[in-house]
C-alpha cells in the first residue's frame, strides 16, 4: 500500500496534519543534518544577475555530446560574500561572471521555509574559469589553424594612403569619440573619412552585432581602405564576446585589413590575434593610422628630395658634358675647316692644272681642225656640185614639158591632175595644160 493511499484519521492525535512551515522545518533539519559540509561543484552559468548587492545564478550541467541540460539548480551569493568574491574573480580572469562561463563553486545546501531550496555560494575558484576560458580560446585558435585562416587577414597590407575608414563601435562609447577626435586633430592635417557602423561591444550580443556590421561593410567594400573595431575601456575589459569562433572566422576572412583597439591592457582576445593589426586602445588605433600616412608622407618627401637631388646632379653632369662637347665640337670644327680648306686648295690646283691641260688639248685639236677645214670644205663642195648636177639631169629627164612637146596634155580639175573619167561630171570646168599655154574647158557628158 502506498503512503498516499493511507486515509487521514482525525481521531488519532498522532495523525494531526503539519503546517507548511513545519514541514519545511523538517526538511531543513534533514538537510542540515545529512549535508552539513561545503562542496566544490563544477557547473555552467545559465544566467547571472545582481540585486541589492546579492548575486543570483542559474547553474546548469549539459551533456557533452548533445549539449542538452541534464541538471539544473539555483544558487545565490549573499552580499557580504559577493562583495569579496566578485572583485577578486574579475581581477584574476579579466572579466566578470557571465552566462556561458564554466565555474568551480564552493557551496552548501540551504533550505528556507519561505523561499525553498537553494545552494549558497561561499567561494569561487577563478583559476578554473580561467582554465576553461583558455581552453576554449585554444580550441578556437586550433580550429582557425586547421582551416588555414588564422593569419589570412594579416597577409593583407594597409594601403599607404588609407583615409577611408569603416568603424565598428558603439556610437555612445567614449573610446569612439577619442578615436574620431585624434584623427581629426592630427598634427599633419590629414583629412580622414570615417563612417560608423554601430554595434554592441559588451555582453552576449557582441558576436552577432559585429558580424552584422562586417556584412554591411562587405557589401560596399570598395568604398573603404580598412575596418577598425574599437571599444572604450574601463578598469576591466570584457573579452569573452570577442573570443568566439564565428567572429574570428569573419574577421580572418574579411577582404579588408581589420585593426582592433578593444581597450584592454591585460590580455589579447581571439579577435586581436586574427586581426591584421592589434592595438591596445582606440587612440592607439588612431595614432597607428596617422603614423601610416605620416610614413607615406615621409617616403614621398624623401623621394621628392632624392629626385630633386638626382635631377640637380644629372643636370650638372649634363652641363659638364655639354661643355666638353662644345670644346670638342670647336676643335673638331677647326680641324675639319683646316682639312677642308687644304682639300679645297688641292682641288683648286688640280682643277687649274686639268683646265690648262684641257685647254691646250682643245686648242691643239682646234688648230688641227682649222688646218683640215679648207681642204675638207673644197672636197665637200665638189661632191655637192657633182650630186646636184646628177639630180639636175634626172629632174630634167622627168620634166613633163618634154612630154607636152610631143603633143600630150594634162587635164587639171581643182588643182589636181585628172587620171580617170570618173573624177569628172557634166558641167565641171577643167584646165588643159599644153606645151605652150593652157585651155579652159567645160565637160559636156
Amino acid at each position: 500500500m502506498f503512503f498516499d493511499d493511507i486515509p487521514y484519521n482525525a481521531s488519532s492525535p498522532s495523525a494531526a496534519p503539519l503546517t507548511l512551515s513545519e514541514l519545511g522545518g523538517l526538511v531543513r533539519e534533514v538537510i542540515e543534518l545529512s549535508m552539513p559540509d561545503d562542496y566544490w561543484v563544477t557547473a555552467e552559468l545559465a544566467s547571472v544577475r545582481e540585486n541589492h548587492g546579492h548575486c543570483y545564478m542559474e547553474l546548469v550541467e549539459k551533456d557533452d555530446r548533445t549539449h542538452t541540460p541534464i541538471a539544473q539548480a539555483r544558487a545565490c551569493c549573499w552580499r557580504n560574500v559577493w562583495q569579496r568574491l566578485s572583485p577578486r574573480f574579475t581581477a584574476l580572469t579579466g572579466a566578470p561572471l557571465l552566462a556561458g562561463q564554466k565555474v568551480l563553486l564552493r557551496l552548501h545546501a540551504n533550505y528556507h521555509e519561505a523561499y525553498g531550496f537553494s545552494w549558497v555560494i561561499t567561494d569561487i575558484d577563478p583559476s578554473y574559469t580561467m582554465g576553461d576560458m583558455a581552453r576554449r580560446r585554444q580550441e578556437i585558435l586550433q580550429s582557425l589553424r586547421e582551416q588555414g585562416v588564422i593569419d589570412m587577414n594579416k597577409t593583407l597590407h594597409l594601403s599607404p594612403f588609407a583615409l577611408r575608414i569603416a568603424v565598428i563601435s558603439s556610437a555612445t562609447a567614449a573610446g569612439y569619440g577619442d578615436f574620431c577626435n585624434q584623427l581629426s586633430d592630427n598634427e599633419y592635417g590629414f583629412k580622414f573619412c570615417t563612417q560608423l557602423f554601430p554595434a554592441v561591444m559588451q555582453g552576449e550580443k557582441v558576436q552577432d552585432s559585429i558580424v552584422a556590421a562586417l556584412e554591411t561593410i562587405n557589401r560596399q567594400v570598395e568604398e573603404y581602405d580598412a575596418v577598425v573595431i574599437i571599444r572604450g575601456g574601463g578598469s576591466t575589459a570584457d573579452l569573452s564576446g570577442f573570443d568566439t569562433l564565428t567572429l574570428a572566422e569573419n574577421v580572418a576572412n574579411f577582404p579588408l585589413p581589420v585593426i582592433t583597439g578593444i581597450g584592454h591592457d591585460r590580455d589579447q582576445s581571439v579577435l586581436d590575434i586574427v586581426a591584421c593589426v592589434s592595438q591596445k586602445t582606440p587612440t592607439a588605433v588612431a595614432a597607428y593610422l596617422i603614423d601610416n600616412l605620416a610614413a607615406t608622407l615621409e617616403r614621398i618627401d624623401d623621394c621628392s628630395r632624392r629626385i630633386t637631388q638626382y635631377v640637380g646632379q644629372r643636370m650638372q653632369q649634363e652641363h659638364f658634358a655639354v661643355q666638353r662637347l662644345e670644346q670638342r665640337l670647336s676643335s673638331a670644327i677647326l680641324l675639319r675647316t683646316t682639312r677642308e680648306s687644304s682639300r679645297l686648295a688641292q682641288c683648286s690646283v688640280r682643277l687649274s692644272h686639268v683646265l690648262s691641260s684641257r685647254q691646250t688639248y682643245e686648242q691643239h685639236r682646234l688648230d688641227m681642225l682649222s688646218a683640215r677645214l679648207p681642204s675638207a670644205c673644197a672636197v665637200t663642195m665638189e661632191r655637192a656640185r657633182h650630186r646636184l648636177a646628177m639630180l639636175e639631169q634626172r629632174a630634167e629627164a622627168v620634166n613633163p614639158v618634154h612630154i607636152l612637146r610631143r603633143g600630150y596634155s594634162v587635164t587639171m580639175f581643182q588643182g589636181k591632175a585628172v587620171t580617170a573619167s570618173q573624177q569628172l561630171s557634166a558641167g565641171d570646168e577643167v584646165t588643159v595644160m599644153l606645151a605652150n599655154g593652157q585651155i579652159k574647158a567645160v565637160v559636156k557628158e
